[in-house]
């Protein structure tokens, strides 16, 4: 449970709703709260309207790819400093290096285990 005094929010943005349900029901027992994008174009619109504490992102995204999400919130001022947790099946290393070069500030790799994901979001949270 979280213990913080104001909750955090964590933003999803994956396009396979599978892959969402699971990862909410590992966020749900912290107590943030889940917002969820099914594509780029609106993962990005939630990351600069919502300003989560985190954001989960897919590398493979329909309209706008989650390096370019990555690239868009993090050579940008007012966004910078939002973390950004990739989650993708893109396991090569070359993938990795292009997340962390586009701003990622952790790159998981699927599949993932519940473990993973809370140790990332308490590591990275803001």
């Amino acid at each position: 449970m979280n213990t913080n005094l104001t909750k955090k929010t964590i933003l999803i943005v994956d396009d396979d709703t599978n892959i969402v349900n699971l990862l909410k029901s590992f966020v749900a027992p912290l107590g943030h709260e889940i917002a969820t994008a099914a594509d780029g174009m609106e993962g990005l619109q939630l990351a600069r309207t919502l300003r989560p504490n985190l954001i989960l992102l897919d590398v493979m995204l329909p309209k706008l790819d989650g390096y370019k999400i990555s690239r868009f919130l993090k050579f940008d001022e007012d966004y910078k400093m939002i973390p950004i947790v990739m989650l993708t099946a893109k396991s090569d290393e070359h993938d990795e290096i292009i997340g962390m070069q586009t701003g990622a500030d952790a790159y998981c790799t699927k599949p993932f285990t519940r473990s993973n994901i809370i140790d990332l979001i308490n590591k990275h949270i803001i």
